[in-house]
């Protein structure tokens, strides 16, 4: 990967286990939120509901890398619905909310690392929800690239349009500095970039739904095994 992939995975992985990892731990939770908040919440669990009714209903026996896996829904939502889950994430403080917050009688494993890891070995499915969204367009393209070398069967995963409410948000953000230290996400044309995925070998582009609820703007795209 470029030297550009690997400083912003580095920024990535500084901000959510050292900054950031209340307010997401709080964000991801049932404690009340307000504002933005409660936004950003509610387009988080659309788009998860998106990507989970793309794999296919009866999930016994069918393994699954929830590739940046942040607190663990995705991955809770998929092994009780039979998957045999592994999740990853850089934050090894997200992993450890993660596995607190892991429902008895489930079994998932979960790992602090990289998603590309060639050790973490083959899966059916590869889901990553809004784990890509800070890396310019050709480190996602390597990135998607790179993790449909692991999948047999299909991928899926969510990115930011490049629209014109996001543009604004988005440039409103550069004009301020961030306290925070967030990484920005990277907004993507979305032609241009099904165009690219479109190239990836052995891959089809397959459904696609934008989920939009204020300041949470976010498109969901399948990859499916040719």
């Amino acid at each position: 990967m470029t030297s550009q992939y690997l400083t912003r995975r580095s920024e990535i992985e500084t901000y959510f286990d050292r900054t950031a990892v209340g307010a997401w731990e709080k964000l991801t939770s049932d404690a009340p939120v307000s504002g933005v908040r409660a936004r950003v919440r509610a387009g988080r669990d659309a788009m998860r509901s998106t990507l989970l009714s793309y794999l296919p209903d009866d999930l016994q026996g069918v393994t699954i890398l929830d590739a940046g896996c942040g607190t663990g829904a995705l991955a809770v939502a998929a092994a009780t619905r039979g998957a045999k889950v592994t999740a990853i994430d850089l934050s090894p403080q997200l992993v450890e909310v993660a596995r607190e917050r892991l429902p008895k009688g489930l079994d998932i494993t979960f790992l602090s690392g990289d998603m590309l890891d060639p050790k973490l070995g083959a899966f059916d499915y590869i889901v990553a929800m809004d784990s890509i969204i800070h890396y310019r367009t050709s480190d996602m393209i390597n990135i998607i690239s790179g993790l449909s070398k692991m999948a047999t069967k299909g991928m899926m995963f969510s990115f930011p349009p490049r629209t014109i409410p996001l543009a604004v948000l988005w440039g409103v953000g550069k004009l301020f500095p961030r306290g925070d230290k967030s990484p920005a996400i990277e907004p993507q044309p979305p032609k241009a970039l099904r165009a690219d995925l479109s190239k990836i070998e052995n891959f089809k582009l397959g459904r696609n739904y934008r989920v939009a609820t204020g300041f949470y703007i976010s498109e969901a795209q399948e990859l499916v095994r040719a």
